[in-house]
């Protein structure tokens, strides 16, 4: 993103009504701890031209980073919510275009469920957690298909993963402010779980930061790290 589309962005800041709104919570060690590892290798993107892009690790950290926010105000425990953050960095990955690329949901579900063992390592979790990867793989593959126009299949698979996927869902519509258009962003008629105002008003917050950051010339990770720095998350 470069400095102007910032600038618009900025310039066209909502109106966030947070005054009834409880302040956001802390993340607990383990969720500070995943969330730098959120900025994934080159080489688990379908195409790594897209990496710098509006699918890319930008969006994949702050998704993550949004969805462990979201699992503390739900007061989800720990295996949920490191499945959440698991699925949030890696949901975008097998993108081969930044349009609407139908079926890149169900390429980055079949790539995990590949490169389980690789993933789990890389967050430094045990391997063997099937489950784990069962649910991020559900939400992953669901995330991109809207509530509406789930199939029967799609239900089946989302009871089996409901809360993973419903915040995954949420968490990945927070981050629609960096979209350069008014209409691209978040809209609660199309989320089953509604994020509390001070929460969007954090990742509209943390968009303008870490774009800034990156349009100064900041890599895409270091851009979203110092973000979450400066707001004490990380």
């Amino acid at each position: 993103m470069d400095a102007t589309t910032v600038g618009w962005i900025t310039a066209h800041r909502p109106s966030f009504r947070t005054a009834r709104d409880p302040e956001l919570p802390a993340l607990r060690p383990f969720a500070r701890r995943l969330l730098p590892l959120t900025g994934l290798p080159l080489t688990w993107y379908a195409e790594p031209r897209l990496a710098d892009s509006i699918h890319g690790v930008r969006h994949a950290m702050r998704t993550a980073a949004l969805a462990a926010l979201l699992a503390e105000t739900r007061k989800l425990g720990t295996e949920e919510t490191v499945t959440l953050i698991v699925a949030a960095a890696v949901h975008d990955c097998r993108r081969e275009h930044d349009q609407d690329d139908r079926g890149h949901g169900e390429r980055g579900a079949r790539w995990l469920l590949r490169s389980a063992a690789m993933v789990l390592e890389h967050f430094g979790l045990p391997n063997n957690q099937p489950e784990r990867i069962r649910q991020a793989a559900v939400a992953i593959r669901l995330h991109e298909i809207p509530y509406a126009e789930f199939t029967p299949v799609d239900e089946t698979d989302h009871a089996t993963a409901r809360t993973v996927s419903d915040l995954l869902k949420t968490a990945d519509a927070l981050d629609r402010y960096r979209l350069p258009k008014l209409k691209w962003w978040p809209d609660d008629r199309f989320v089953r779980v509604v994020a509390p105002d001070r929460l969007k008003e954090f990742a509209f917050d943390l968009v303008v930061r870490s774009e800034s950051a990156y349009a100064a010339g900041i890599g895409s990770t270091e851009s979203v790290i110092t973000a979450l720095t400066d707001r004490g998350l990380v």
